[in-house]
């Protein structure tokens, strides 16, 4: 036997003693949920699938919504129905308002020194804090309505004047998204602004987003069995660590270049941007006495830039797409679009909160196209009970958004794209999606609920709105509707698998696009 085979052996009868000693044991003062039997070592990993939160809701058929696994060595638990969700995530909040470690928020998010990951305590107040009160409360959503206003304006005029020529959707979108967002970080859009300063160019901009959400929805073995992280078998931190080094060049240089500004006065009309805040609130956070490193606000930029982005770009190109699937509900759509906005000009965000059935479109892509199909995890900071079930301390928990939402317990015709379920009259007419009806929880629940979920929300209903409204629709080299890919790529976020490719044809007045919202 060769010393590297020796090696290896040697490595895998510790980790299987390791392994028996760990499970053999443990007596506990009530059962643990029900769940599938482990493997050795690697416990239910195989039990994931290629697509886990699909994998997740098939298993909650066999054994329930709320269910226990083993990941290698780490106790997980499973919430697949809203009654459970809601023991989770509001009976039992504070205990789990923490994250578990894991390598995206160790070698991505700067080692847990963002706002997504931080461990919930004075520091991940203060941050959520800042974002409160500088980006996303009512007031900074007003002030900066007519930016989002603008590259939404912006967007409408360019696939009008596409012609013939067919556009790939969500690429589009995620450049509205991104600059829409980088004009109130930045006072600049990051893409087309013309000074090729810190600028990325929009596809590989989008690419790298991806990327990270696809390896942050990895179900990494070093995670779970912590005696093999070193090896990194799936070369997942290996990709993690490059991907970082590529994101914190950008946001870097972005900081450098506004601290310069700031340094000799220069900094001109961008000095109301969330940035220049954020630098000057570096050695008293908002009067907390609180310091802001350098490294928390480029942890910040990349949490905003990438879950601030792409979730609504992916969202509204999965309501476009659901749309054009259903030309009777796009053709209700127009109609009180028409109604209520008229075609001499563009949607504007005042106009949203009288568009009933839009509303009701809006609220069933949630349900179905949560942008986070699985909850970014928690973990329980002490053992607790639920259900009659025994959960242990430091248990990590995932909440199956995707699966609730889907759940024929409580829908009817799950599956259905059917808009008419939230109108008076429906089986949920009264459903809120900000956190407070645990049946569609598309941003989560609870103190860990997303802090953008207020401009996320203003994002998707003015693009899906402007969309449906300016535009008819159709798909690239003939395809009918019916031929529509819908299947969902891998990932933290739920991304379509094929791209939606499309013709738009404007339907307004010719001077609309040019002249955008009133």
């Amino acid at each position: 036997m060769s010393p590297l085979e020796l090696t290896f052996y040697t490595i895998a009868i510790a980790i299987l003693l390791y392994y028996l000693l760990t499970n053999t044991f443990h007596r506990y003062p009530r059962p643990l949920p029900p769940g599938p039997k482990p493997w050795p070592v690697i416990g239910n990993l195989p039990h994931m699938g290629p697509v886990p939160h699909h994998g997740l809701a098939d298993l909650a058929q066999k054994y329930g919504p709320l269910m226990h696994l083993r990941l290698g060595q780490v106790h997980v638990v499973v919430a697949a129905s809203a009654s459970v969700a809601t023991q989770f995530l509001k009976v039992h909040d504070a205990n789990f308002s923490s994250r578990p470690p894991n390598s995206g928020a160790k070698h991505i998010a700067y080692n847990y020194q963002d706002l997504v990951f931080a461990p919930y305590g004075p520091r991940w107040r203060m941050l959520r804090k800042i974002c409160s009160v500088h980006l996303f409360s009512a007031k900074a959503l007003d002030d900066f309505k007519h930016v989002r206003q603008e590259e939404v304006s912006i967007l409408t005029r360019a696939l009008a004047n596409t012609g013939t020529k067919a556009v790939q959707l969500g690429q589009l979108l995620n450049v509205c998204t991104t600059n829409a967002l980088s004009r109130v970080m930045l006072g600049r859009r990051v893409f087309g602004d013309g000074t090729g300063k810190s600028e990325p160019k929009a596809e590989e901009f989008k690419n790298m987003v991806v990327e990270l959400m696809v390896l942050a929805g990895v179900f990494n073995i070093g995670d779970f069995v912590p005696a093999l992280e070193w090896l990194d078998l799936q070369g997942v931190a290996a990709k993690m660590k490059k991907l970082h080094k590529r994101f914190d060049e950008l946001f870097g240089a972005i900081l450098e270049e506004h601290k310069a500004n700031i340094a000799n006065g220069s900094e001109g009309h961008r000095g109301g941007d969330l940035l220049n805040t954020l630098i000057s609130l570096k050695d008293n956070c908002d009067g907390e006495g609180g310091k802001l490193s350098d490294t928390e606000i480029k942890a910040l930029l990349l949490d905003l830039f990438t879950a601030g982005t792409d979730t609504s770009s992916s969202t509204v190109e999965w309501a476009i797409a659901e749309l054009i699937r259903h030309p009777r509900i796009l053709a209700q759509v127009q109609q009180e679009l028409d109604s209520v906005v008229g075609q001499n000009r563009l949607v504007s965000e005042s106009d949203l909160p009288k568009l009933t059935y839009f509303q009701a479109v809006i609220k069933e892509v949630f349900r179905l196209h949560p942008s986070t199909p699985l909850s970014l995890p928690r973990i329980a900071s002490e053992p607790c009970e639920i259900n009659g079930y025994y959960i242990p301390k430091n248990t990590t928990l995932l909440v199956n958004v995707w699966a609730i939402a889907r759940d024929p317990n409580t829908w009817t015709d799950p599956l259905k794209f059917q808009p008419e379920r939230f109108l008076p009259g429906g089986e949920r007419p009264n459903a809120d999606v900000r956190g407070n009806d645990f049946e569609v929880i598309p941003f989560g629940a609870g103190r860990r609920i997303c802090a953008g979920m207020s401009l996320g929300l203003r994002m998707v209903q003015l693009l899906t709105a402007t969309l449906a409204h300016a535009f008819d629709w159709d798909l690239a080299h003939g395809l009918t509707p019916q031929e529509m890919n819908m299947e969902e790529a891998y990932g933290l976020t739920l991304q379509r698998k094929a791209p939606l490719v499309v013709h738009p044809k404007p339907r307004l007045l010719a001077h609309a696009y040019l002249s955008g919202a009133a």
